[in-house]
């Protein structure tokens, strides 16, 4: 991708939204463009944070794993979503996983890079700090889903969520083609893929939602929206 196209990119994302035209096209000229594989690992939990990412296309799924190997999705991330923010400004290890769920190019920008643009431009700590809040107030959101949410209310709420942010209009409803496996819901709200195909089932038998595969039509998202509540 050409320097116009790279900085395109990063203008759209939370993060560098605010810079000036000069300061994108440096940071794109500056930025490392990588691909990966569905399946793949953009990095480890353990691993060292020295940068930060931007997608460009495609769809990661941040997730902690346990000692035993469970894991837990903590976010799914599309074009322009930035991630790896924490272990750069912290400069400790990484403190979740990242993996692409289907083919998927990121821009890859440096610490040393990050620290540069921070004294040349101190509207990004700004964006950084509002970025890193972002983050704590999903945590603490899912955190509070996990004590004060039955497992049917975050399930219709993940989706409501999803249908909200990414759904697509059609004559049968909103169209969630999620590229995640059950496997990937239930980890992100701390269930069992089988619990989760239930509930699923019980929300198609009631016409909150219809299923084709991976993809999930909201068809009454007032009525999954209220179950989200309960």
């Amino acid at each position: 991708m050409d320097i116009d196209g790279l900085t395109g990119i990063l203008k759209r994302s939370q993060l560098f939204r605010e810079l000036d035209e000069p300061t994108l096209a440096k940071l794109a000229e500056r930025a490392v463009e990588r691909s990966y594989r569905r399946g793949e690992r953009i990095f480890h939990q353990g691993d060292p944070g020295d940068s930060t990412y931007v997608v460009v296309e495609g769809l990661i799924k941040v997730v902690v794993v346990s000692e035993h190997g469970d894991e837990m999705v903590l976010v799914t991330l599309r074009e322009g979503d930035t991630f790896g923010e924490l272990a750069l400004i912290d400069g400790r290890p990484r403190s979740a996983t990242a993996e692409a769920t289907e083919g998927t190019k990121v821009l890859m920008v440096t610490r040393v890079t990050m620290l540069e643009l921070f004294a040349e431009q101190p509207s990004l700590m700004d964006s950084m700090l509002r970025s890193l809040g972002s983050v704590i107030r999903r945590l603490t959101e899912q955190a509070s889903d996990l004590v004060f949410l039955d497992l049917h209310g975050r399930v219709a709420k993940l989706l409501v969520g999803m249908a909200e942010e990414r759904g697509t209009d059609s004559p049968d409803g909103l169209i969630l083609d999620l590229h995640l496996t059950q496997a990937d819901l239930a980890s992100m709200v701390g269930g069992s893929r089988q619990s989760v195909n239930q509930i699923l089932r019980s929300f198609e038998g009631r016409e909150y939602l219809g299923m084709i595969g991976r993809t999930i039509v909201i068809r009454d998202l007032d009525r999954l929206r209220k179950r989200a509540v309960k």
